[in-house]
Formats: structure tokens, sequence, C-alpha cells
């Protein structure tokens, strides 16, 4: 909690405070899949992206109007170290393969997409969104 909600308040309040007072800017927040699921075996890691999700939008709903845009991306399953135990098991990695539809873990450029869109003026009306960029795995 204090790493994926707590860090992410205080960074939100530390950098929204000058972007509130120019009235222009786009915090981009990382959530997860698991922000709209419960996962297995992450109960605490699925409540805070849970969470986060719910601080974006309730920091769109107080900043919006100030000019400054306040979404998140929320990643899949990711070919990244940090799943690498998750991989290594070879019968949870088939069943995670298996439900995504793209037919593929995602990479970090899958993610910096996402990323430079809602950074850019192409996104100037998008608010309060939590994007998945997860090969289509919530739409199963």
């Amino acid at each position: 909690m204090n790493v994926n909600l707590r860090s992410v308040f205080v960074l939100c309040q530390t950098f929204g405070r000058p972007m509130l007072e120019r009235r222009d800017g786009k915090i981009i927040n990382v959530a997860s899949l698991l922000s709209f699921q419960g996962g297995v075996r992450v109960p605490a890691y699925a409540a805070s992206k849970g969470a986060l999700a719910q601080l974006t939008k309730a920091l769109c709903n107080e900043w919006a109007s100030s000019g400054v845009n306040v979404n998140a991306i929320a990643p899949g399953y990711m070919d990244t170290r940090l799943n690498a135990a998750l991989m290594d098991d070879s019968e949870r990695f088939r069943q995670i393969s298996e439900r995504i539809p793209a037919g593929r873990w995602g990479e970090a450029t899958d993610v910096a997409g996402a990323v430079v869109f809602l950074a850019s003026t192409a996104s100037n009306y998008i608010n309060g969104a939590v994007l998945p960029v997860d090969g289509g795995w919530l739409s199963r």
C-alpha cells in the first residue's frame, strides 16, 4: 500500500500543485489489470492497484476543471524480470498465455505507446481513464 498507493498520492500532490497553478499538466499513473480483477495469490497488490484506479478518478474529478489531466495505464502480463518467477512456473505461464487474445505477453514498448498517447495533446479530452494495455486480457 505504501509503494503502490501512498507514494503515488504524495507524488500526485507534489507534481500536481504546480500543474494546477499553471492550469496545465498531465499525470499518468501506473495501475494494473488487477485494478479490475482480484488476481490469484496477490490480494494486497490487487487491493492497492484497485485503490490507485479510484485515486486517479478522484483526482480527475478535482483537477480536470483546472486543466490537469489525470489518467492511468493498466498493464497486463508483461515479459519483465518482475514476472520471472511467474513465467518460470510452466503451468501458470501456460494458463495466462492461453487467455491473452494477442497470443503473447506484453513488452515495455507496448506500454510506452499508451504513455506517449496520454502525454500528448491527442488525449486532451481524456480524463479519469484507466487504459488497459493487456493484449485483450480483460475482454475475456
